[in-house]
């Protein structure tokens, strides 16, 4: 990114032009001490666009090393939990490591066996008082994401995903949309529009 100020020595000119020719009392200064203050103020937004424009470049171009610990089903309904949506949990979490991956975004950090046997001994991450910040440093992540499904009928779901700092436990994308329809279908559009029009940005 390339911030310009697009303002020439020529814009001062004419502003000078304008202030003289307005002004009810003109005071006349030296034409030297005139257009040095005018390429002064010229070269400090130019230099200060130069630089605000490589800073943000320097940031954009960090990738963060992420932890994703998966998708938990919460099941509210009357409906007892089903081997297809078991799977769909698991359908749902390879799918946006793919994506995750695929974006050039970010960089998905592996999660060694004996970890993943912590976890699935421990708390539910999306319930363990921070827990998920300490298994992404012991991976050396720079970020903690973490899924869920909530199913409230066959018919009415979300999907709700967070990101947050593994060192700073600031949320870095908080994001649910509802789907309509309990399908492998359904799980999967409602994943691919969260990441698409919200996590990615894309219009």
């Amino acid at each position: 990114m390339m911030i310009r100020s697009g303002i020439q020595l020529s814009d001062f000119q004419h502003i000078l032009d304008l202030r003289l020719a307005s002004s009810k009392v003109v005071r006349f200064y030296p034409l030297r001490t005139v257009w040095m203050k005018a390429l002064a103020l010229w070269a400090f937004l130019v230099l200060g666009g130069l630089i605000y424009g490589t800073s943000a470049i320097a940031h954009d171009q960090i990738t963060p090393r992420v932890a994703f610990f998966g998708f938990q089903l919460i099941n509210t309904s009357l409906e007892p939990t089903t081997p297809a949506e078991n799977e769909r949990i698991r359908m749902l979490g390879d799918l946006l490591r793919q994506k995750l991956e695929a974006s050039g975004h970010f960089i998905i950090v592996p999660i060694p066996a004996e970890l993943r046997e912590k976890l699935v001994a421990g708390p539910e991450i999306s319930n363990c008082n921070g827990c998920q910040r300490d298994f992404a440093r012991q991976v050396d992540a720079d970020w903690v994401a973490w899924g869920t499904v909530q199913k409230v009928s066959n018919l009415i779901l979300n999907i709700n995903f967070y990101m947050e700092n593994a060192r700073t436990g600031k949320p870095e994308f908080v994001k649910s949309v509802d789907i309509r329809g309990n399908t492998d279908e359904t799980w999967r559009r409602g994943l691919d529009y969260m990441l698409r029009y919200y996590l990615f940005g894309e219009h």
